[in-house]
């Protein structure tokens, strides 16, 4: 499947753009060449963009996925994890508001005797990224080098870094154009992205959590089922053993958005508390990945394990073990009152009594990007101690005037209170209340995508 090399004259990126703008299929020779000028930055941002911007619109086939993919994976190197001597396992979500499941589960499932190799990526659009709340430690390296990465996973099971220059370096340049030019939605190029670095882990296996509802990437559960069909295929293909379980996101997942307040949160579920849908979403997937590994012989199995090690305080040593080995601070995680902090709290009140029965959950992410807890361009930086903290969800009752959520952030009468602003207009059109409850209450997961028994 490897595309073939070509010389740098062979194509004119303008004539692929236009290919595909008329819906063309591009052949492996012209995916290669895409890949390899983005990656070595011979062909421009703009023009990256706007061929981004073409297949968002036109779509691929699935050889062009499949292609894709299998470019990106060798635009630089692939990781050897063979010297591990167990099962290496990753889980991966496609993005959500106040999804933090990747810092229960790494040490999680460390600690059930797995290895938890995990490259992750930054916020996209209006979802977080696990390197900006695991860089809201202070300290927490997410630059490791390979031989670290290598150290860290030998030394507790588990370690979490972005993208490093010799891994998937062409998904690193398409993953910031994708957030900051509206082409984030796309299945085939979000199939590319997720799979090229999760191959080039050197896992075994891999758990696809594919969120659904108006806080995703993808609203319609026909469109995250169509993306996990995708991603299981391209695994697959490529000799994984995969599994997609498709995940309610019509409101945020747990209480907590934005960065070092999720990080909180993800602390309180490793001692064993924290918001229920929080941690039965982790132990369900913590399941999978126990099941796919070998650590458990059904996914019934590895609920009871995850929910063992959890109470035992296992897996939150295995985190403070993997946050001193990666240089952050371990007495904010001892303390989480230590973490980055905000000066100011504003409650949004609720203008009438009744109960929440729909939020536009990507309105609350949106809302903790304008306090500065994410990017709206490329080159922005990150607040870590900005957030949202939500107090009523879909089927709660509230009061007039309690508060439906509290914003954490900062007022210097001047930008930050502009932003404050159209941030609390945001939460307050986000929230729709009903005098009666909602009829019907929605399933944490929607269906579970896998070929075997288990």
């Amino acid at each position: 499947m490897s595309p073939p090399s070509v010389s740098e004259s062979s194509f004119r990126i303008v004539d692929l753009i236009r290919k595909k703008r008329d819906g063309g299929a591009l052949s492996s020779a012209e995916i290669g060449y895409l890949v390899d000028g983005c990656t070595e930055g011979s062909i421009p941002d703009y023009q990256m963009a706007a061929w981004l911007m073409a297949v968002t619109l036109r779509g691929m086939t699935r050889e062009e996925t499949a292609v894709l993919t299998h470019a990106m994976l060798h635009s630089g190197e692939v990781l050897d994890l063979s010297f591990l001597p167990a099962k290496k396992v990753d889980k991966h979500s496609t993005g959500g508001v106040g999804d933090k499941t990747s810092l229960v589960l790494a040490p999680l499932v460390a600690a059930g005797g797995l290895y938890v190799p995990m490259i992750s990526g930054r916020g996209l659009g209006h979802t977080g990224g696990t390197l900006d709340k695991l860089e809201s430690i202070p300290g927490f390296r997410v630059d490791l080098t390979v031989p670290e990465f290598h150290r860290v996973l030998k030394a507790c099971g588990c370690s979490m870094i972005g993208q490093t220059e010799r891994v998937a370096p062409a998904d690193r340049k398409l993953y910031a154009l994708r957030d900051v030019t509206g082409t984030v939605e796309s299945p085939y190029l979000i199939c590319a992205s997720i799979m090229s670095k999760k191959l080039a882990e050197g896992t075994d296996a891999l758990v696809l959590d594919v969120k659904t509802g108006s806080g995703a990437f993808m609203k319609k559960e026909e469109d995250a089922v169509f993306l996990a069909e995708l991603m299981v295929e391209t695994g697959e293909r490529m000799g994984k053993q995969m599994v997609a379980l498709i995940t309610d996101m019509n409101q945020p997942l747990g209480r907590m958005v934005g960065n070092a307040l999720e990080v909180q949160e993800c602390i309180e579920v490793l001692h064993g508390g924290g918001p229920a849908d929080l941690r039965d979403l982790c132990i369900e997937l913590a399941a999978w990945m126990f099941y796919l590994g070998g650590a458990s012989k059904t996914v019934a199995q590895g609920k009871q394990l995850s929910e063992r090690i959890i109470a035992s305080g296992q897996a939150f040593d295995r985190f403070r073990q993997m946050v001193e080995l990666q240089g952050g601070d371990i007495s904010t995680i001892d303390d989480p009152t230590r973490l980055p902090d905000t000066d100011h709290r504003v409650d949004v009140p609720s203008p009438q009594s009744g109960y929440v029965t729909g939020i536009l959950c990507e309105q609350v992410g949106t809302a903790c990007v304008i306090l500065g807890g994410g990017r709206e361009r490329k080159e922005d930086s990150v607040d870590p101690a900005v957030g949202v903290e939500v107090h009523k969800k879909i089927g709660d009752r509230v009061s007039a005037g309690e508060p439906l959520c509290t914003m954490h952030c900062h007022f210097d009468h001047g930008h930050s209170d502009a932003q404050a602003a159209r941030a609390r207009t945001l939460l307050e059109e986000s929230y729709q209340i009903a005098a009666a409850a909602p009829v019907h209450k929605t399933s944490l997961v929607h269906r579970v995508i896998y070929k075997g028994e288990h």
